[in-house]
Protein backbone atom coordinates (compact mmCIF):
# COMPACT_ATOMS: atom_id res chain seq x y z
CA UNK A 1 0.00 0.00 0.00
CA UNK A 2 1.38 3.42 -0.98
CA UNK A 3 0.97 6.24 1.52
CA UNK A 4 0.78 9.87 0.38
CA UNK A 5 1.01 12.71 2.87
CA UNK A 6 -0.23 16.12 1.73
CA UNK A 7 -0.40 19.07 4.14
CA UNK A 8 -0.32 16.75 7.12
CA UNK A 9 -3.09 14.50 5.86
CA UNK A 10 -2.33 10.91 5.00
CA UNK A 11 -4.13 9.04 2.22
CA UNK A 12 -3.81 5.45 1.09
CA UNK A 13 -3.74 4.81 -2.63
CA UNK A 14 -4.18 1.30 -4.03
CA UNK A 15 -2.44 1.93 -7.33
CA UNK A 16 -0.49 -0.51 -9.45
CA UNK A 17 2.82 1.30 -9.23
CA UNK A 18 4.48 2.95 -6.26
CA UNK A 19 6.55 6.10 -6.39
CA UNK A 20 9.86 4.28 -6.81
CA UNK A 21 10.80 4.66 -10.43
CA UNK A 22 9.85 1.61 -12.50
CA UNK A 23 9.19 -0.47 -9.36
CA UNK A 24 6.06 -2.59 -9.19
CA UNK A 25 4.23 -2.11 -5.92
CA UNK A 26 5.09 -4.71 -3.30
CA UNK A 27 4.43 -5.03 0.40
CA UNK A 28 6.81 -2.29 1.50
CA UNK A 29 5.36 1.07 2.50
CA UNK A 30 6.85 4.52 2.22
CA UNK A 31 5.60 8.07 2.44
CA UNK A 32 6.18 11.04 0.16
CA UNK A 33 5.63 14.31 2.03
CA UNK A 34 4.82 17.40 -0.02
CA UNK A 35 6.31 20.51 1.55
CA UNK A 36 3.94 22.86 -0.29
CA UNK A 37 0.27 22.75 -1.23
CA UNK A 38 -0.12 21.52 -4.80
CA UNK A 39 -2.15 24.60 -5.69
CA UNK A 40 0.90 26.84 -5.23
CA UNK A 41 2.91 24.84 -7.77
CA UNK A 42 3.26 25.40 -11.52
CA UNK A 43 3.08 23.12 -14.55
CA UNK A 44 6.85 22.64 -14.71
CA UNK A 45 6.87 20.91 -11.32
CA UNK A 46 4.71 18.04 -12.66
CA UNK A 47 5.14 15.31 -15.22
CA UNK A 48 6.20 15.42 -18.00
CA UNK A 49 8.15 18.69 -17.77
CA UNK A 50 9.87 18.03 -14.45
CA UNK A 51 12.45 15.35 -15.23
CA UNK A 52 15.38 16.38 -13.06
CA UNK A 53 13.82 16.35 -9.58
CA UNK A 54 13.07 13.54 -7.14
CA UNK A 55 10.93 10.95 -8.92
CA UNK A 56 8.73 10.16 -5.92
CA UNK A 57 8.05 13.81 -5.16
CA UNK A 58 7.22 14.71 -8.76
CA UNK A 59 4.95 11.71 -9.02
CA UNK A 60 3.16 12.64 -5.79
CA UNK A 61 2.61 16.23 -6.98
CA UNK A 62 1.27 15.05 -10.31
CA UNK A 63 -1.12 12.57 -8.71
CA UNK A 64 -2.43 15.14 -6.23
CA UNK A 65 -3.13 17.71 -8.96
CA UNK A 66 -4.95 15.18 -11.15
CA UNK A 67 -6.88 13.90 -8.15
CA UNK A 68 -8.20 17.40 -7.53
CA UNK A 69 -9.20 17.76 -11.17
CA UNK A 70 -10.91 14.37 -10.95
CA UNK A 71 -12.97 15.47 -7.95
CA UNK A 72 -14.14 18.54 -9.88
CA UNK A 73 -15.34 16.24 -12.65
CA UNK A 74 -17.11 13.93 -10.19
CA UNK A 75 -18.83 16.91 -8.55
CA UNK A 76 -20.05 18.03 -11.97
CA UNK A 77 -21.50 14.60 -12.72
CA UNK A 78 -23.34 14.58 -9.39
CA UNK A 79 -24.57 18.14 -9.88
CA UNK A 80 -26.11 17.61 -13.31
CA UNK A 81 -27.89 14.41 -12.22
CA UNK A 82 -29.70 16.31 -9.46
CA UNK A 83 -33.00 17.50 -10.93
CA UNK A 84 -33.11 20.28 -8.33
CA UNK A 85 -30.16 22.01 -10.01
CA UNK A 86 -30.33 24.27 -13.03
CA UNK A 87 -29.26 23.22 -16.50
CA UNK A 88 -27.52 26.56 -16.95
CA UNK A 89 -26.89 29.86 -15.23
CA UNK A 90 -27.46 32.00 -18.30
CA UNK A 91 -25.15 34.92 -19.01
CA UNK A 92 -24.92 37.00 -22.16
CA UNK A 93 -21.51 36.96 -23.89
CA UNK A 94 -20.53 40.29 -22.30
CA UNK A 95 -21.67 39.12 -18.86
CA UNK A 96 -19.75 35.86 -19.19
CA UNK A 97 -16.60 37.74 -20.12
CA UNK A 98 -17.06 39.63 -16.86
CA UNK A 99 -17.16 36.56 -14.61
CA UNK A 100 -14.49 34.40 -16.29
CA UNK A 101 -11.00 35.60 -17.15
CA UNK A 102 -10.47 34.32 -20.70
CA UNK A 103 -7.15 36.12 -21.24
CA UNK A 104 -3.96 34.26 -22.15
CA UNK A 105 -1.25 35.40 -19.67
CA UNK A 106 2.40 36.13 -20.33
CA UNK A 107 3.59 34.35 -17.17
CA UNK A 108 2.53 30.85 -16.03
CA UNK A 109 -0.40 30.63 -13.62
CA UNK A 110 -0.25 28.38 -10.59
CA UNK A 111 -2.26 25.17 -10.31
CA UNK A 112 -4.80 26.72 -7.94
CA UNK A 113 -5.85 29.14 -10.68
CA UNK A 114 -6.06 26.30 -13.17
CA UNK A 115 -8.35 24.40 -10.80
CA UNK A 116 -10.55 27.49 -10.48
CA UNK A 117 -10.62 27.69 -14.28
CA UNK A 118 -11.80 24.07 -14.42
CA UNK A 119 -14.58 24.73 -11.91
CA UNK A 120 -15.74 27.90 -13.67
CA UNK A 121 -15.79 26.24 -17.09
CA UNK A 122 -18.19 23.57 -15.80
CA UNK A 123 -20.19 25.99 -13.63
CA UNK A 124 -21.19 28.23 -16.53
CA UNK A 125 -21.38 25.52 -19.19
CA UNK A 126 -24.77 24.06 -20.19
CA UNK A 127 -25.33 20.79 -18.30
CA UNK A 128 -26.05 18.60 -21.33
CA UNK A 129 -26.28 15.49 -19.15
CA UNK A 130 -29.12 16.96 -17.07
CA UNK A 131 -32.33 14.91 -17.35
CA UNK A 132 -34.25 18.01 -18.44
CA UNK A 133 -31.99 18.89 -21.37
CA UNK A 134 -34.14 18.11 -24.43
CA UNK A 135 -32.30 20.51 -26.73
CA UNK A 136 -29.96 18.50 -28.97
CA UNK A 137 -29.64 15.16 -30.71
CA UNK A 138 -26.48 14.48 -28.70
CA UNK A 139 -27.01 14.68 -24.96
CA UNK A 140 -26.70 12.68 -21.76
CA UNK A 141 -23.54 11.37 -20.14
CA UNK A 142 -22.96 7.63 -20.45
CA UNK A 143 -20.50 6.95 -17.64
CA UNK A 144 -18.82 3.92 -19.22
CA UNK A 145 -18.26 5.90 -22.40
CA UNK A 146 -16.94 8.75 -20.25
CA UNK A 147 -14.46 6.37 -18.63
CA UNK A 148 -13.37 5.37 -22.12
CA UNK A 149 -12.86 9.00 -23.09
CA UNK A 150 -10.69 9.60 -20.03
CA UNK A 151 -8.53 6.62 -20.95
CA UNK A 152 -8.40 7.80 -24.57
CA UNK A 153 -7.06 11.18 -23.51
CA UNK A 154 -4.47 9.50 -21.28
CA UNK A 155 -3.25 7.24 -24.09
CA UNK A 156 -3.15 10.26 -26.46
CA UNK A 157 -2.34 8.36 -29.63
CA UNK A 158 -3.11 8.83 -33.31
CA UNK A 159 -5.18 6.38 -35.30
CA UNK A 160 -3.42 6.36 -38.66
CA UNK A 161 -1.34 3.20 -38.20
CA UNK A 162 -1.39 -0.08 -36.30
CA UNK A 163 2.23 0.71 -35.48
CA UNK A 164 1.27 3.35 -32.89
CA UNK A 165 -2.30 2.31 -31.98
CA UNK A 166 -2.43 -1.51 -32.14
CA UNK A 167 -5.04 -2.05 -29.44
CA UNK A 168 -7.36 0.71 -30.62
CA UNK A 169 -7.06 -0.24 -34.30
CA UNK A 170 -8.23 -3.77 -33.49
CA UNK A 171 -11.12 -2.40 -31.43
CA UNK A 172 -12.10 -0.20 -34.36
CA UNK A 173 -11.86 -3.15 -36.72
CA UNK A 174 -14.16 -5.25 -34.52
CA UNK A 175 -16.82 -2.60 -33.84
CA UNK A 176 -17.07 -1.48 -37.46
CA UNK A 177 -17.31 -5.07 -38.66
CA UNK A 178 -20.17 -5.66 -36.22
CA UNK A 179 -21.96 -2.53 -37.44
CA UNK A 180 -21.69 -3.70 -41.07
CA UNK A 181 -23.19 -7.04 -40.04
CA UNK A 182 -26.12 -5.17 -38.52
CA UNK A 183 -26.51 -3.37 -41.86
CA UNK A 184 -26.79 -6.78 -43.50
CA UNK A 185 -23.48 -6.72 -45.37
CA UNK A 186 -21.04 -9.61 -45.62
CA UNK A 187 -17.95 -7.51 -46.31
CA UNK A 188 -17.26 -3.86 -47.00
CA UNK A 189 -15.13 -1.28 -45.26
CA UNK A 190 -15.65 1.47 -42.66
CA UNK A 191 -13.95 4.38 -40.97
CA UNK A 192 -14.59 6.72 -38.06
CA UNK A 193 -14.74 10.37 -39.11
CA UNK A 194 -14.91 13.67 -37.20
CA UNK A 195 -18.70 14.01 -37.35
CA UNK A 196 -21.56 13.03 -39.62
CA UNK A 197 -20.95 15.97 -41.95
CA UNK A 198 -17.52 14.61 -42.88
CA UNK A 199 -18.89 11.06 -43.14
CA UNK A 200 -21.49 12.29 -45.62
CA UNK A 201 -18.85 14.18 -47.59
CA UNK A 202 -16.69 11.04 -47.76
CA UNK A 203 -19.68 9.18 -49.20
CA UNK A 204 -20.00 11.80 -51.95
CA UNK A 205 -16.30 11.58 -52.76
CA UNK A 206 -16.37 7.78 -52.90
CA UNK A 207 -19.47 7.69 -55.10
CA UNK A 208 -17.83 10.06 -57.57
CA UNK A 209 -14.63 8.01 -57.47
CA UNK A 210 -16.51 4.79 -58.15
CA UNK A 211 -18.09 6.20 -61.31
CA UNK A 212 -15.17 8.39 -62.42
CA UNK A 213 -11.91 7.10 -60.89
CA UNK A 214 -9.89 9.31 -63.25
CA UNK A 215 -11.25 12.35 -61.41
CA UNK A 216 -8.72 11.72 -58.64
CA UNK A 217 -5.87 12.63 -61.01
CA UNK A 218 -7.43 14.99 -63.53
CA UNK A 219 -10.20 16.70 -61.57
CA UNK A 220 -13.51 17.82 -63.04
CA UNK A 221 -12.16 17.88 -66.61
CA UNK A 222 -12.20 14.08 -66.45
CA UNK A 223 -16.01 14.13 -66.25
CA UNK A 224 -17.83 14.90 -69.51
CA UNK A 225 -21.09 16.24 -68.21
CA UNK A 226 -22.68 17.76 -65.14
CA UNK A 227 -22.92 15.55 -62.06
CA UNK A 228 -26.25 15.78 -60.23
CA UNK A 229 -27.05 14.57 -56.72
CA UNK A 230 -30.39 14.34 -54.91
CA UNK A 231 -31.60 14.70 -51.34
CA UNK A 232 -34.87 15.46 -49.62
CA UNK A 233 -36.05 18.96 -48.73
CA UNK A 234 -35.52 18.01 -45.09
CA UNK A 235 -31.91 16.87 -45.54
CA UNK A 236 -29.15 17.75 -43.11
CA UNK A 237 -27.32 20.83 -44.35
CA UNK A 238 -24.06 18.85 -44.53
CA UNK A 239 -25.32 17.22 -47.72
CA UNK A 240 -25.44 20.55 -49.53
CA UNK A 241 -22.22 21.56 -47.77
CA UNK A 242 -20.54 18.42 -49.09
CA UNK A 243 -21.63 19.28 -52.62
CA UNK A 244 -19.92 22.65 -52.22
CA UNK A 245 -16.80 21.22 -50.58
CA UNK A 246 -16.05 18.63 -53.28
CA UNK A 247 -16.58 21.12 -56.11
CA UNK A 248 -19.96 19.84 -57.27
CA UNK A 249 -21.75 23.09 -56.46
CA UNK A 250 -24.86 23.60 -54.35
CA UNK A 251 -26.97 24.23 -57.47
CA UNK A 252 -26.37 20.62 -58.49
CA UNK A 253 -27.59 19.32 -55.12
CA UNK A 254 -31.23 18.91 -56.06
CA UNK A 255 -33.85 18.87 -53.33
CA UNK A 256 -36.70 16.41 -53.71
CA UNK A 257 -40.18 17.18 -52.37
CA UNK A 258 -41.33 15.57 -49.11
CA UNK A 259 -44.73 14.47 -47.87
CA UNK A 260 -46.36 16.16 -44.87
CA UNK A 261 -44.42 13.87 -42.51
CA UNK A 262 -41.06 14.99 -43.92
CA UNK A 263 -40.28 11.88 -46.02
CA UNK A 264 -38.90 12.04 -49.54
CA UNK A 265 -41.50 11.27 -52.22
CA UNK A 266 -39.90 8.58 -54.45
CA UNK A 267 -42.06 9.44 -57.48
CA UNK A 268 -40.76 13.03 -57.43
CA UNK A 269 -37.21 11.69 -57.22
CA UNK A 270 -37.56 9.53 -60.32
CA UNK A 271 -39.21 12.36 -62.25
CA UNK A 272 -36.18 14.54 -61.56
CA UNK A 273 -33.70 11.79 -62.48
CA UNK A 274 -35.42 11.18 -65.83
CA UNK A 275 -35.60 14.92 -66.52
CA UNK A 276 -31.91 15.47 -65.85
CA UNK A 277 -30.89 12.46 -67.93
CA UNK A 278 -32.86 13.86 -70.88
CA UNK A 279 -31.01 17.15 -70.42
CA UNK A 280 -27.70 15.31 -70.75
CA UNK A 281 -26.72 15.50 -67.09
CA UNK A 282 -25.22 12.72 -64.96
CA UNK A 283 -27.33 11.74 -61.93
CA UNK A 284 -24.90 9.86 -59.68
CA UNK A 285 -25.86 10.10 -56.00
CA UNK A 286 -29.02 9.95 -53.88
CA UNK A 287 -28.98 10.75 -50.18
CA UNK A 288 -31.71 8.92 -48.30
CA UNK A 289 -32.18 10.35 -44.80
CA UNK A 290 -33.23 7.97 -42.02
CA UNK A 291 -33.98 10.27 -39.13
CA UNK A 292 -34.18 13.88 -40.31
CA UNK A 293 -32.83 16.52 -37.97
CA UNK A 294 -36.13 18.26 -37.24
CA UNK A 295 -39.01 15.84 -37.82
CA UNK A 296 -37.02 12.64 -37.31
CA UNK A 297 -38.53 11.35 -40.55
CA UNK A 298 -37.36 8.23 -42.42
CA UNK A 299 -37.21 8.30 -46.20
CA UNK A 300 -38.60 5.06 -47.75
CA UNK A 301 -35.43 3.05 -48.39
CA UNK A 302 -36.84 0.25 -50.55
CA UNK A 303 -38.59 2.50 -53.06
CA UNK A 304 -35.59 4.83 -53.32
CA UNK A 305 -33.26 1.83 -53.69
CA UNK A 306 -35.39 0.56 -56.59
CA UNK A 307 -34.94 3.90 -58.38
CA UNK A 308 -31.20 3.97 -57.75
CA UNK A 309 -30.79 0.41 -58.99
CA UNK A 310 -32.85 1.12 -62.10
CA UNK A 311 -30.84 4.22 -63.05
CA UNK A 312 -27.38 3.14 -61.86
CA UNK A 313 -27.14 5.71 -59.05
CA UNK A 314 -25.17 5.43 -55.81
CA UNK A 315 -27.46 5.12 -52.78
CA UNK A 316 -26.20 6.72 -49.60
CA UNK A 317 -28.16 6.52 -46.35
CA UNK A 318 -27.65 9.27 -43.82
CA UNK A 319 -28.54 7.43 -40.61
CA UNK A 320 -26.44 9.76 -38.45
CA UNK A 321 -29.43 10.41 -36.20
CA UNK A 322 -31.81 7.48 -36.71
CA UNK A 323 -29.11 4.81 -36.93
CA UNK A 324 -29.47 3.99 -33.25
CA UNK A 325 -32.81 2.31 -34.02
CA UNK A 326 -30.82 -0.38 -35.85
CA UNK A 327 -29.88 -1.70 -32.42
CA UNK A 328 -33.50 -2.67 -31.75
CA UNK A 329 -35.22 -5.59 -33.46
CA UNK A 330 -38.47 -3.68 -32.95
CA UNK A 331 -37.39 -1.02 -35.48
CA UNK A 332 -34.59 -2.60 -37.52
CA UNK A 333 -37.03 -4.42 -39.79
CA UNK A 334 -39.53 -1.57 -40.17
CA UNK A 335 -38.06 1.90 -40.78
CA UNK A 336 -34.76 0.37 -41.93
CA UNK A 337 -36.22 -2.24 -44.28
CA UNK A 338 -33.88 -2.39 -47.30
CA UNK A 339 -30.83 -0.76 -45.71
CA UNK A 340 -28.69 -3.68 -46.94
CA UNK A 341 -29.18 -2.30 -50.47
CA UNK A 342 -27.31 0.93 -49.69
CA UNK A 343 -23.86 1.59 -51.14
CA UNK A 344 -22.81 3.64 -48.11
CA UNK A 345 -24.21 4.53 -44.69
CA UNK A 346 -23.44 7.25 -42.16
CA UNK A 347 -24.22 6.21 -38.57
CA UNK A 348 -23.35 8.28 -35.48
CA UNK A 349 -23.22 6.39 -32.16
CA UNK A 350 -22.78 9.76 -30.41
CA UNK A 351 -26.41 10.58 -31.03
CA UNK A 352 -29.22 8.15 -30.20
CA UNK A 353 -26.87 5.53 -28.76
CA UNK A 354 -25.41 7.98 -26.25
CA UNK A 355 -21.70 7.48 -26.95
CA UNK A 356 -19.76 10.58 -25.96
CA UNK A 357 -18.98 13.14 -28.63
CA UNK A 358 -17.65 12.58 -31.09
CA UNK A 359 -18.23 9.17 -32.63
CA UNK A 360 -19.32 9.07 -36.26
CA UNK A 361 -18.94 6.15 -38.65
CA UNK A 362 -19.07 5.75 -42.43
CA UNK A 363 -19.67 2.32 -43.94
CA UNK A 364 -19.07 1.39 -47.59
CA UNK A 365 -20.44 -1.83 -49.03
CA UNK A 366 -17.64 -2.35 -51.57
CA UNK A 367 -14.25 -3.19 -50.11
CA UNK A 368 -11.27 -1.21 -51.37
CA UNK A 369 -13.12 1.97 -52.37
CA UNK A 370 -12.16 3.96 -49.29
CA UNK A 371 -8.46 3.50 -49.83
CA UNK A 372 -8.68 3.70 -53.62
CA UNK A 373 -10.41 7.07 -53.37
CA UNK A 374 -8.21 8.67 -50.71
CA UNK A 375 -4.82 6.91 -50.76
CA UNK A 376 -1.76 9.14 -51.15
CA UNK A 377 0.87 6.59 -50.01
CA UNK A 378 2.98 8.87 -47.83
CA UNK A 379 6.27 6.99 -47.47
CA UNK A 380 6.99 8.33 -43.98
CA UNK A 381 3.82 6.68 -42.61
CA UNK A 382 2.56 3.93 -44.87
CA UNK A 383 5.53 1.74 -45.72
CA UNK A 384 4.55 -1.54 -47.36
CA UNK A 385 7.38 -3.61 -45.84
CA UNK A 386 6.41 -3.31 -42.18
CA UNK A 387 6.62 -6.29 -39.84
CA UNK A 388 2.83 -6.69 -39.65
CA UNK A 389 -0.20 -6.83 -41.97
CA UNK A 390 -0.34 -3.23 -43.26
CA UNK A 391 -4.02 -3.52 -44.19
CA UNK A 392 -4.55 -2.59 -40.53
CA UNK A 393 -3.07 0.86 -41.25
CA UNK A 394 -6.16 3.05 -41.67
CA UNK A 395 -4.65 6.48 -42.33
CA UNK A 396 -4.64 6.24 -46.12
CA UNK A 397 -8.38 5.54 -46.22
CA UNK A 398 -9.24 9.16 -45.40
CA UNK A 399 -8.17 12.67 -46.34
CA UNK A 400 -7.09 13.32 -42.75
CA UNK A 401 -3.61 12.56 -41.52
CA UNK A 402 -4.08 12.83 -37.78
CA UNK A 403 -7.21 11.02 -36.62
CA UNK A 404 -8.55 11.11 -33.08
CA UNK A 405 -9.22 7.91 -31.19
CA UNK A 406 -13.03 7.85 -31.14
CA UNK A 407 -13.34 4.09 -30.77
CA UNK A 408 -12.37 3.15 -27.22
CA UNK A 409 -15.28 4.93 -25.53
CA UNK A 410 -17.68 3.25 -27.99
CA UNK A 411 -16.09 -0.19 -27.71
CA UNK A 412 -16.14 -0.02 -23.89
CA UNK A 413 -19.74 1.19 -23.86
CA UNK A 414 -20.83 -1.57 -26.24
CA UNK A 415 -19.04 -4.18 -24.11
CA UNK A 416 -20.84 -2.88 -21.03
CA UNK A 417 -24.28 -3.14 -22.62
CA UNK A 418 -23.97 -5.89 -25.18
CA UNK A 419 -26.54 -6.02 -27.97
CA UNK A 420 -29.35 -6.58 -25.47
CA UNK A 421 -28.46 -3.53 -23.40
CA UNK A 422 -28.48 -1.24 -26.41
CA UNK A 423 -31.80 -2.68 -27.57
CA UNK A 424 -33.29 -2.02 -24.15
CA UNK A 425 -31.94 1.55 -24.19
CA UNK A 426 -33.35 2.35 -27.63
CA UNK A 427 -36.76 0.83 -26.86
CA UNK A 428 -36.93 2.85 -23.64
CA UNK A 429 -36.22 6.12 -25.46
CA UNK A 430 -38.92 5.38 -28.02
CA UNK A 431 -41.39 4.41 -25.28
CA UNK A 432 -40.73 7.73 -23.52
CA UNK A 433 -41.41 9.55 -26.80
CA UNK A 434 -44.73 7.75 -27.12
CA UNK A 435 -45.52 8.76 -23.53
CA UNK A 436 -44.79 12.41 -24.32
CA UNK A 437 -47.07 12.38 -27.37
CA UNK A 438 -49.83 10.69 -25.35
CA UNK A 439 -49.59 13.30 -22.59
CA UNK A 440 -49.70 16.14 -25.11
CA UNK A 441 -52.77 14.70 -26.80
CA UNK A 442 -54.49 14.77 -23.41
CA UNK A 443 -54.22 18.58 -23.58
CA UNK A 444 -55.13 19.55 -27.16
CA UNK A 445 -55.97 23.07 -25.96
CA UNK A 446 -52.32 23.59 -24.91
CA UNK A 447 -50.29 21.60 -27.44
CA UNK A 448 -50.45 21.32 -31.21
CA UNK A 449 -48.35 18.40 -32.43
CA UNK A 450 -47.02 18.98 -35.94
CA UNK A 451 -46.12 15.33 -36.62
CA UNK A 452 -48.53 13.38 -34.47
CA UNK A 453 -46.82 9.98 -34.86
CA UNK A 454 -43.05 10.59 -34.64
CA UNK A 455 -40.80 7.98 -36.27
CA UNK A 456 -37.90 8.81 -33.95
CA UNK A 457 -37.62 10.61 -30.61
CA UNK A 458 -38.19 14.06 -32.16
CA UNK A 459 -41.47 15.64 -31.04
CA UNK A 460 -42.35 18.82 -32.97
CA UNK A 461 -45.06 21.03 -31.50
CA UNK A 462 -46.38 24.45 -30.57
CA UNK A 463 -47.42 25.48 -27.11
CA UNK A 464 -50.73 27.41 -27.36
CA UNK A 465 -51.15 30.24 -24.85
CA UNK A 466 -54.59 30.96 -23.47
CA UNK A 467 -55.27 33.95 -25.74
CA UNK A 468 -54.87 31.82 -28.90
CA UNK A 469 -56.81 28.71 -27.89
CA UNK A 470 -60.12 29.75 -29.43
CA UNK A 471 -58.71 31.56 -32.46
CA UNK A 472 -59.00 30.32 -36.04
CA UNK A 473 -56.08 28.06 -36.83
CA UNK A 474 -54.77 29.87 -39.90
CA UNK A 475 -51.49 31.44 -41.05
CA UNK A 476 -51.88 34.34 -38.61
CA UNK A 477 -52.40 31.86 -35.77
CA UNK A 478 -49.26 29.95 -36.74
CA UNK A 479 -47.30 33.20 -36.98
CA UNK A 480 -48.36 34.18 -33.48
CA UNK A 481 -47.36 30.77 -32.16
CA UNK A 482 -43.95 31.22 -33.78
CA UNK A 483 -43.48 34.47 -31.86
CA UNK A 484 -44.66 32.82 -28.63
CA UNK A 485 -42.22 29.93 -29.15
CA UNK A 486 -39.19 32.23 -29.24
CA UNK A 487 -40.41 34.10 -26.15
CA UNK A 488 -40.91 30.89 -24.18
CA UNK A 489 -37.39 29.75 -25.13
CA UNK A 490 -35.95 33.05 -23.91
CA UNK A 491 -37.72 32.67 -20.55
CA UNK A 492 -36.63 29.04 -20.40
CA UNK A 493 -32.96 29.98 -20.86
CA UNK A 494 -33.09 32.66 -18.16
CA UNK A 495 -34.90 30.41 -15.68
CA UNK A 496 -32.47 27.56 -16.42
CA UNK A 497 -34.73 24.66 -15.43
CA UNK A 498 -34.87 22.95 -18.86
CA UNK A 499 -33.92 23.42 -22.51
CA UNK A 500 -35.82 22.60 -25.72
CA UNK A 501 -34.73 23.74 -29.17
CA UNK A 502 -36.89 25.56 -31.69
CA UNK A 503 -36.70 26.40 -35.39
CA UNK A 504 -38.79 27.34 -38.42
CA UNK A 505 -39.12 24.83 -41.26
CA UNK A 506 -40.28 25.69 -44.76
CA UNK A 507 -43.45 27.75 -44.45
CA UNK A 508 -43.90 26.89 -40.77
CA UNK A 509 -42.79 29.58 -38.30
CA UNK A 510 -40.86 28.74 -35.13
CA UNK A 511 -41.93 25.56 -33.34
CA UNK A 512 -40.42 23.45 -30.58
CA UNK A 513 -38.53 20.22 -31.26
CA UNK A 514 -37.87 18.19 -28.13
CA UNK A 515 -35.40 15.30 -28.22
CA UNK A 516 -35.24 12.28 -25.93
CA UNK A 517 -31.82 10.64 -26.13
CA UNK A 518 -30.60 10.90 -22.54
CA UNK A 519 -30.68 7.63 -20.60
CA UNK A 520 -31.40 9.60 -17.41
CA UNK A 521 -34.77 10.84 -18.62
CA UNK A 522 -37.99 9.40 -17.22
CA UNK A 523 -41.73 10.07 -17.32
CA UNK A 524 -41.19 12.52 -14.45
CA UNK A 525 -39.06 14.69 -16.72
CA UNK A 526 -41.65 14.59 -19.51
CA UNK A 527 -44.34 15.68 -17.08
CA UNK A 528 -42.09 18.47 -15.80
CA UNK A 529 -41.44 19.66 -19.36
CA UNK A 530 -45.13 19.96 -20.18
CA UNK A 531 -45.99 21.67 -16.88
CA UNK A 532 -43.08 24.09 -17.22
CA UNK A 533 -44.10 25.03 -20.77
CA UNK A 534 -47.58 25.79 -19.44
CA UNK A 535 -46.21 27.97 -16.65
CA UNK A 536 -43.88 29.87 -18.96
CA UNK A 537 -46.29 30.32 -21.86
CA UNK A 538 -49.87 30.39 -20.64
CA UNK A 539 -50.11 34.19 -20.30
CA UNK A 540 -48.08 35.17 -23.37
Amino acid sequence: MTTLEVDGQVENSSCEYNYKKNAVLGKDEHTTVLSKDVGTLHYDELWPVCQDGDFNETDAKTREFLKRVFHILLDHISFQNDRGNKILDFHSPDQLKGVIDFAIPEEPLNLDQLLVDCKDALKYQVKTGHPRFFNQLSCGLDLVSLAGEWLTATANTNMFTYEIAPVFILMEHECLKKMREILGWDGGDSILAPGGSISNMYALMIARHKLFPQHKKYGMRAIKGQLIMYTSQHHHYSIKGGASAIGLGTENCVQVACDDRGRMIPERLEELVIKHKKEGHLPFFVNCTTGTTVYGAFDPIEKIADICEKHGIWLHIDAAWGGGLLMSSRYRHTVFEGIHRADSVTWNPHKLMGTLLQCSTLHVKESGLLISCNQMSADYLFQTDKCYDVTYDTGDKVIQCGRHNDIFKFWLQWRSKGMLGFEKQINRLMDLTAYQVKRMKEHPDRFYIIVDEPECTNVCFWYIPERLRNEKRDKWWQSELGIVTAKIKGQMMKKGTMMISYQPLGELPNFFRSIISNQAQTEVDIDFMLDELHQLGNDL
